[in-house]
């Protein structure tokens, strides 16, 4: 597997592509940097030809150009799995933080964060809330290293659901950080950049 030349950054639900700017200015790693941001969810502006988890894959795998890091968070990371799916050739590297993958969560006693989300955001497209996709079997079949970033203090994204993506990825790593919450990716970012940089230091 080769060395990344760019790293991919994708929040989660919120969209912002500032939301990862923390962790990308603290990396020392020299490829170049992409923070997407996910259209019609915050800051971005709708697109109407998205209209469903596919479009934002699709966005992902626009930037899929040459060798490429996907450094995900929360819903983000379902995107990195879809899109490294399609290219594995390309994705050197994953980095998943507190998302579900896309493997079911129903026995994890994960908290069920759609409601007051969509609450808050009403313009958020309600497709997300409708997202039902069990990648549990596909997951196994992903070979380049991935680095799991969990919180011990994370009702949306229990340790259990990163144990179980630890269990089902073929070549990962799962790191607890005390007191994470769902938002450590950015408010952590001074304890979790040096990880990020040792693991894309790394080639399979």
């Amino acid at each position: 597997m080769s060395m990344p030349e760019k790293l991919i950054f994708l929040p989660g639900a919120g969209g912002d592509p500032a939301f990862w700017q923390p962790v990308s200015d603290a990396l020392v790693h020299p490829a170049s940097r992409c923070l997407l941001g996910w259209p019609g969810f915050g800051v971005v502006p709708a697109d109407p030809r998205i209209d469903g988890m596919d479009g934002l894959v699709a966005l992902v795998l626009d930037q899929i150009d040459r060798p490429c890091a996907l450094i995900a968070q929360s819903m983000g990371g379902v995107v990195a799995i879809q899109a490294a799916l399609r290219r594995p050739d390309l994705v050197t590297h994953l980095v998943l933080a507190v998302t579900s993958g896309g493997v079911d969560m129903t026995d994890l006693h994960a908290e069920d964060w759609r409601g007051a989300f969509l609450a808050a955001n009403p313009a958020v497209p309600r497709w997300l809330t409708d997202y039902r996709a069990d990648l549990s079997a596909a997951i196994k079949t992903l070979r380049m290293p991935t680095l799991l970033l969990w919180g011990d203090a994370d009702p949306i994204s229990p340790v259990a659901v990163g144990t179980r993506l630890n269990g089902l990825l073929p070549d990962s790593h799962l790191h607890v950080i005390a007191g994470g919450g769902h938002d450590l990716a950015n408010r952590m970012a001074a304890t979790i950049a040096p990880l990020i940089d040792a693991h894309l230091a790394f080639a399979a």
